[in-house]
């Protein structure tokens, strides 16, 4: 149970909190709109009024929270200020891009609601307009407005228009529907399967992000829902005047009633995290035009393309990644890659899995010698989950493909700290798994594992690091070649002494070991792969916790 709540608990308590104010928003809102000065407009919508407005609140709250994961510069700065105080504070930053697909959920559900609202509400002012009937009190209130410098209720102003007039010809309609069509695109593009393969699509259609702002900001500009003001309200009582509309003028206890709307009010929910988001940008901007040297390029034989660069002020930490872009590629898109050098190289470096238009691109702007000849922009780097690996004294890495690049980092870093002889070394015992679907995928990392694999042997240090390679797919060939082999005193796939094993690992027996094997001890368990496996080690996590162990979950996210 304390491992679970070490894990879970504030995430749980930061959803609920954001839950209550949603639910707090919306019934608040609600009810504002079944006071008195509502009560003509009630006269023509019906309840459909307060729920539009219940959700526009909830849209304006949500609208503010939006942006505030994307910081990267500012949940950078928090994660450093807040980590020494408190870990499993700082690890919910690491969980950003979970709270902002929630949050972009929540808007999608409000708009709907929203949405689906006003169109029973202009059905309803069109039906009062058309109605024709001076002895009904909607169509009644739908003809005031018409005299010079009157206010109206109902914003169709004549019988000769349509809803869908309106919906095109008005500020209202007009953003709201250029606000709901880039709402649409953002979340369809956002899917996983077209940001894994089209990420192009996702880049680009995400930046409508600047239409959905704008239009959200001018959506209530012209106060298209009225309420009685609050001057007419002294003079004119609707509830005991609404039965006497007939005689409204006529009668110095209930003179016509005069409307007016809301004054807008999104700007004030969103004007901050928009200006946050601005200074953010401005800072990548800054950062990106900063030089960039390109020392070496290597093409790796797993269609892998390793960059070592240099740059002036750059401080990194292991996990760590940054964004590159390729302005002779494109001038707008920003690729995010894990770093996998060490803090105490030199150099930082990135590999990249040659899979799509722009990083092909990459590579024929490498051209034959592996020399860029264009200009590479930074932007970073940003912390991850994977900075706090060196807080525990056992850890677990778990790697996918080609997710195991946080760790080549971690890994190296390991090595040089045990190089030179750091004391400062809190971790006592690292447990490393990878997973990969074909062998060519083991060859940019071998040389790495082999390095580490003999200065263990040669510290006498063979305890300190465990690895397991898991070879998850194979050909009948490959299969052949690996039983003739198999006594080989190497394995015949990577090279190293440790055996690649053939399946996936049996998850509860590997936690049980380790637990049985470091009693006592908070182990940290880092991922980077898919979501499937995440939700296995998640599951792990939480059963060891009730057998008394104590594992501490923690998934990549960028």
């Amino acid at each position: 149970m304390g491992s679970f709540l070490a894990n879970e608990g504030l995430s749980i308590v930061v959803i609920l909190v954001w839950l209550g104010i949603n639910v707090f928003l919306f019934v608040h809102f609600y009810m504002a709109f079944l006071i008195d000065r509502w009560f003509y407009t009630r006269a023509i919508l019906g309840h459909a009024l307060s729920w539009a407005r219940a959700p526009a609140a909830c849209l304006n709250f949500n609208c503010m929270l939006i942006l505030l994961p994307v910081c990267r510069n500012l949940l950078s700065f928090l994660r450093g200020s807040i980590q020494c105080c408190s870990r499993t504070a700082a690890r919910q930053l690491d969980r950003n891009l979970t709270f902002h697909k929630l949050v972009a959920y929540m808007i999608a559900f409000h708009t709907a609601v929203h949405i689906i609202a006003h169109l029973f509400n202009f059905e309803r002012f069109m039906d009062a307009q058309l109605e024709a009937n001076m002895s009904s009190l909607p169509h009644v209130l739908s003809l005031i407005g018409n005299k010079h410098n009157e206010s109206f209720l109902n914003p169709i102003r004549n019988n000769q228009t349509s809803p869908t007039i309106v919906m095109f010809t008005t500020v209202a309609g007009l953003t709201g529907v250029v606000i709901t069509l880039a709402l649409i695109l953002m979340i369809t593009s956002s899917m996983e399967v077209i940001r894994r393969s089209y990420f192009e699509v996702f880049w680009f259609t995400h930046h409508l992000f600047i239409i959905f702002f704008i239009g959200l900001v001018l959506h209530g500009i012209k106060r298209i829902v009225r309420g009685q003001t609050l001057d007419s309200l002294k003079k004119h009582n609707p509830i005991t005047c609404h039965s006497e509309f007939e005689r409204w003028g006529l009668d110095q206890d209930c003179p016509e009633p005069k409307f007016m709307g809301n004054p807008p009010g999104t700007w004030k929910w969103v004007v901050g995290p928009m200006f946050l988001y601005l200074c953010e940008r401005l800072v990548r901007f800054y950062r990106s035009q900063q030089k960039v040297v390109i020392t070496k390029v290597v093409m790796h034989p797993s269609k892998t393309l390793e960059l070592q660069m240099k740059k002036k002020g750059f401080r990194m930490e292991v996990g760590q990644y940054v964004f590159l872009q390729c302005p002779s590629i494109s001038q707008l898109e920003w690729h995010p890659f894990t770093l996998t050098s060490a803090p105490e190289e030199d150099h930082f470096s990135v590999h990249i899995r040659l899979q799509g238009d722009w990083t092909e691109a990459l590579y024929i702007a490498c051209g034959e010698k592996l020399r860029i000849k264009h200009k590479i922009a930074v932007d970073g780097p940003f912390g991850t989950a994977s900075e706090d690996v060196f807080r525990y004294e056992v850890v677990m890495l778990v790697g996918a493909g080609i997710g195991v690049t946080p760790f080549a980092s971690i890994l190296k870093s390991v090595w040089y700290k045990h190089v030179q002889e750091n004391t400062n070394v809190f971790t006592k015992k690292i447990y490393f798994y990878w997973l990969c679907r074909e062998t060519q995928a083991f060859e940019w990392f071998a040389d790495l594992l082999q390095s580490l694999e003999r200065q263990m042997i040669a510290k006498d240090m063979r305890d300190f690091l465990t690895y397991n390679i898991y070879l998850t797919r194979w050909r009948d060939t490959e299969a052949a070649h690996f039983r003739v082999h198999h006594e080989a005193e190497n394995d015949p796939i990577t090279g190293l002494k440790q055996k690649t094993l053939y399946g996936k690992p049996n998850w509860d027996t590997e936690f049980s070991a380790i637990a049985t094997n470091h009693p006592g001890c908070k182990v940290g368990v880092f991922l980077c792969g898919p979501t499937l496996l995440a939700k296995d080690l998640e599951k792990q996590c939480l059963k060891q916790s009730q057998a008394g162990a104590e594992f501490i979950f923690n998934k990549e996210n960028f």
